[in-house]
């Protein structure tokens, strides 16, 4: 590993995002990627991370749980592709959800079976590009909210829009923070291509489901700048005391609308 990545670029996935380099000690909410695939192993997992999530039904577990799966399976994964030009693989058979308490929430951590790495030869990075857009989401994904969707009958649509939201908050908020010129440009043409051009079996998918979600930006009451109202709720109102709403809740939509046209 250390012969390709910097032991800052390593630093920086393990700090922000989530990757982790060694098993965790706790195992009470560990899982291979890959057992998510078996009905009654994913129900029997979901019924058991219900209490950390404070989903108080199947379906609202399954929407919360995979937000943390998109943002470990997405944040480590593109952060790497587009600012290191460097790929682990995030298949779904080298992927490990591990067990991570932090304070009150409860925030897994992701380890790989193997640390393979790849990097783009030169005048072939939108091939090299593709292959790890295919691992991440049609090879794992994509597969896995299929299982979920059967499962715990929850829409597709849901979890894919749970994931969209990580995708435009990586591009768009985090990676140009102390980026240089020409992550910069990859920057741009990555996210570019991940909402415009990437075609829809990267994704395992008919559709490209990070354009479909890619809605125009409006301010709401709940925002200081414009944000895209989300077209499907995740159901987190539905573990608060008091209905609280996210601030992109499609919920919200007419007040966002009210506060366009005044």
């Amino acid at each position: 590993m250390a012969n390709l990545f910097k032991p800052e670029e390593i630093h920086v996935l393990t700090k922000d995002y989530r990757l982790a380099l060694e098993q965790s000690a706790d195992h009470s909410f560990s899982i291979h990627a890959i057992d998510l695939l078996e009905p009654y192993i994913l129900l029997d997992y979901l019924n058991e991370v219900s209490t950390l999530l404070n989903a108080s039904t199947r379906v609202v577990a399954a929407s919360l749980f995979s937000k943390r799966y998109s943002y470990l399976m997405i944040a480590s994964s593109l952060y790497a592709m587009t600012m290191f030009d460097k790929a682990f693989d995030y298949s779904i058979e080298n992927c490990y959800i591990d067990y991570s308490k932090d304070e009150q929430l409860w925030l897994p951590n992701l380890r790989l079976a193997h640390w393979d790495i790849s990097q783009p030869v030169d005048g072939k990075r939108e091939e090299w590009r593709d292959q790890v857009i295919r691992h991440i989401f049609a090879e794992n994904i994509a597969v896995v909210w299929r299982s979920m969707s059967k499962t715990a009958s929850i829409s597709k649509s849901v979890l894919w829009e749970n994931t969209s939201i990580y995708v435009y908050w990586l591009y768009e908020k985090r990676m140009s923070e102390g980026a240089t010129a020409e992550q910069k440009m990859r920057i741009e043409d990555d996210f570019r291509y991940l909402l415009k051009a990437a075609p829809a079996h990267l994704f395992g998918e008919t559709l490209n489901p990070l354009a479909k979600f890619d809605q125009p930006k409006v301010l709401t009451a709940k925002s200081d700048e414009p944000i895209r109202i989300r077209k499907t709720c995740c159901l987190y109102y539905q573990t608060c005391v008091e209905e609280d709403y996210c601030s992109t809740c499609p919920k919200l939509k007419q007040e966002a609308v009210s506060i366009i046209s005044s």
